[in-house]
């Protein structure tokens, strides 16, 4: 799968955590899809019989406050059942079948192996300790490797840690999350392989890439991630670990998740038990250290849907709750001069930067630092003598500078309309600073805190083409109860609004992440192609604070599906687009809103393509995953919630003989995060119930889960696919001026958009 970013996928961005403390730099893997003309040239395809795999019916009925709900596909959810892998193989025969007959997928798969082969380095997940850590993204390597650089992000003093592609010659095994010691003579690495997000902590001297003795399982589960700290003198670290052995029952063992202390060198069994057992059930631990490293914060979640709560261990090792699950405390992180600083929401629903002093570690001593403004305030990075502060206004994103004390001093300069975020801090005031655009690619500054001076950094590499034709607009549609909610679409000049262009809409709408301003190297062809590629900032995300957050949980979620069919009918309103033309994607909790769209809206719509997404509501509490993500979502056994669930359900509400959309889902067998059955049923559903010759296909890579740490040949793979059943599925052509982009063989084969990554925890 793609790489994805949501509450239920995570960033490419790696830090220390493996779940937790990922903001969302984007849209899901990106995203696009196109919905389909009716052209000559992709006719054949669609003629074909439509004989899918048989799938029987098996009802099972239940109750849920005195409504009958019956279920024909329970017998999907039996991963281990013979039938059920008879089951996904001929479906997976059935599309391979159907994408492999294409005539335009040759072409295709050619130019996004060239793409994706050639990108340029990316440098990301960026740790400052004594040295930079990061991430190195360097295709046709199928992994990231880790490296250190020196603060100034010199890369021609670079230096290889660790190369999962050498460990593993298949490309499957990844790197889930690292820290290095504050010496930043060792590092921790979580390792998992294809995609399961089980991670095994092994320790690494930083000089030599040697591993150490210490071997650690089960830090990482896609439940509630991952995270280790180190302490002070390099002598050990804390972890987060889960039950084992007869600790608890089997349905717990990826619950209950604990920190405990490892000294290096010491055996497994020694690690003693740290803080944990008094948080809940579906508790997320991130630990984090101050710059000394003599205190620790536990940042600790209650589930998915945004309560968060901070407990303190000062040097004398007494642990202090410093705040709970409902004191609105968003953000909470170390300052040098004995402060910390966070972000709230507590009588401030756009946000306001309070400190709080670790002597004295509680909210009853804590005192608003930044005032609230009419704009929402994401998180802080204080540094030697300055607080940096990020705010969004529906998507675009901003960084201001103020004083320890709070007194405004500048806003670093930076393009507009851009997403605009604080990497990392390094020495002094000085921080790395990282801002995108959707026409211009990322950049990694240095940002020199004394003189107010952007430093660029070779940390990201440069690609051969440009957007100079691309235009970018910002429209507001009204949804259903009159709220205004921000789509931008990005188009060639000169674009024709008479309704005929293929149209691909992207949206998320969850857990308060937002849909922030992004570059994909494949919208560059997307464009080429004569497709106009938008976002919807709908409802249930942060673009306009924890009010937009709240407005599309828990019983209001339809808010985020009214929102965005607002959007797909004003951009056909406006004539960007029409019915036949138009397509939609997303994926995980935007798989979520796909398949209430389809759904809901078939009429609207002409392709989808639905990635790892969630369509059985009323199961999905069930999933371990799905338990975590119970105060974002609901439960049923709440009166309320359940009818809310039931309501928008994609699985309970199609219908049999309406005439859907052409439909690709994807899942990974490896999926931990969202059960590769809900994808099963739902395909199961649609290919029972749909009127129309439009294709409803499913397809199950074994090699991946979730999207995190897919190797970059499975990426090539699936993207081929995604965008041959797309393209044909629109009937798109390249247009005349694609040669222009100044990639290899475009001026013969331009292709299709890649989804960019989708940052965030899930």
């Amino acid at each position: 799968m793609s790489t994805v970013a949501c509450k239920i996928c995570r960033s490419a961005a790696l830090t220390a955590s493996g779940k937790v403390g990922m903001r969302m730099r984007s849209v899901w893997p990106v995203l696009y899809a196109l919905g389909l003309v009716l052209g000559a040239a992709s006719a054949p395809a669609r003629a074909a019989g439509l004989d899918y795999p048989t799938t029987a019916k098996r009802p099972v009925t239940e109750i849920y406050h005195g409504v009958t709900v019956i279920d024909d596909y329970r017998w999907l959810e039996d991963d281990a059942s013979p039938e059920v892998k008879s089951w996904v193989a001929a479906q997976n025969a059935f599309t391979r079948r159907y994408l492999d007959a294409l005539p335009t997928r040759a072409a295709i798969a050619a130019r996004v192996g060239t793409l994706l082969r050639t990108a340029p380095v990316r440098r990301y997940g960026f740790q400052y300790r004594r040295r930079l850590f990061a991430l190195k993204l360097e295709p046709p390597k199928n992994q990231p490797t880790l490296v250190t650089l020196p603060a100034s992000g010199d890369t021609g003093d670079e230096h290889m840690v660790l190369d999962p592609n050498s460990l593993d010659p298949s490309g499957r095994t990844e790197i889930d999350f690292f820290r290095p010691s504050y010496d930043g003579r060792r590092v921790v690495v979580s390792l998992s392989s294809n995609g399961s997000e089980v991670g095994t902590a092994y320790v690494y001297d930083v000089a030599t890439g040697r591993r150490l003795g210490d071997v650690i399982p089960g830090v990482n589960f896609p439940t509630a991630g991952g995270s280790v700290e180190w302490d002070a003198r390099g002598t050990g670290f804390y972890y987060t670990r889960y039950p084992q052995d007869d600790e608890r029952p089997l349905e717990d063992r990826h619950f209950f998740q604990q920190v405990y202390f490892h000294r290096l060198g010491m055996p497994v069994a020694s690690d003693r038990y740290v803080i944990g057992k008094q948080f809940p059930r579906i508790a997320e631990i991130q630990l984090t250290g101050s710059r000394d490293g003599r205190t620790l914060l536990a940042v600790v979640r209650n589930g998915d849907g945004g309560e968060i709560g901070y407990h303190l261990r000062t040097a004398d090792g007494r642990w202090h709750e410093v705040a709970g699950f409902k004191d609105g405390v968003k953000h909470l992180t170390f300052g040098d001069d004995g402060m910390l600083y966070g972000l709230s929401v507590k009588d401030a629903p756009l946000g306001h930067i309070i400190s709080i002093p670790v002597s004295h570690p509680s909210l009853a001593s804590a005192k608003v630092v930044v005032p609230e403004l009419k704009i929402v305030a994401e998180g802080v990075q204080p540094t030697h003598s300055h607080l940096y502060v990020t705010y969004r206004d529906g998507g675009p994103s901003v960084v201001r500078v103020y004083s320890l004390a709070g007194q405004f001093s500048r806003q670093i300069p930076t393009p507009p309309v851009s997403d605009v975020e604080v990497d990392a801090r390094l020495d002094g005031d000085d921080v790395l600073v990282g801002s995108m655009s959707y026409v211009t690619p990322r950049t990694i500054w240095r940002y020199d805190g004394r003189s107010n001076r952007l430093v660029p950094t070779k940390l990201i590499g440069r690609y051969p083409f440009d957007f100079d034709d691309a235009v970018v607009e910002r429209e507001f549609a009204v949804s259903k109860d009159g709220t205004r909610v921000p789509v931008t679409i990005i188009a060639r000049k000169g674009m024709r609004r008479d309704g005929g262009n293929p149209i691909l809409l992207y949206g998320y709408g969850g857990y308060g992440i937002s849909m922030v301003p992004s570059f994909s190297p494949m919208r560059r062809l997307w464009l080429d192609y004569g497709g106009v590629y938008a976002v919807a900032n709908v409802r249930g995300g942060g673009e306009y604070g924890e009010p937009w957050h709240l407005a599309g949980n828990l019983t209001k979620k339809q808010n985020v599906f009214d929102d965005f069919a607002a959007c797909l009918q004003l951009l056909i309103d406006r004539g960007y687009t029409r019915p036949e033309r138009a397509s939609i994607m997303g994926g995980s909790n935007g798989g979520l809103l796909m398949g209430a769209t389809l759904v809901q809206h078939p009429e609207l719509l002409r392709a989808v393509v639905s990635e790892v997404g969630i369509y059985d509501p009323l199961r999905w509490e069930l999933q371990p995953n799905g338990a975590f993500n119970v105060t974002e979502f609901g439960s049923v056994q709440d009166p309320d919630q359940f009818r809310a669930l039931y309501s928008y359900s994609p699985y309970a509400n199609a219908r049999d003989g309406v005439a859907y959309p052409a439909v690709l889902f994807t899942t990974g067998d490896n999926d931990g995060r969202v059960a590769p059955y809900e994808s099963r049923k739902m395909t199961a559903r649609l290919q029972a119930a749909s009127s129309s010759p439009n294709p409803i296909l499913i397809r199950t890579e074994v090699a991946a889960g979730h999207g995190i740490g897919t190797a970059l040949s499975t990426r090539i793979e699936q993207e081929t696919d995604v965008y041959s059943f797309l393209i044909d599925q629109l009937g798109m052509v390249p247009s005349a001026q694609s040669g222009s982009v100044g990639l290899p063989g475009s001026e013969k084969t331009p292709v299709t958009a890649q989804r960019e990554p989708e940052a965030g925890r899930r």
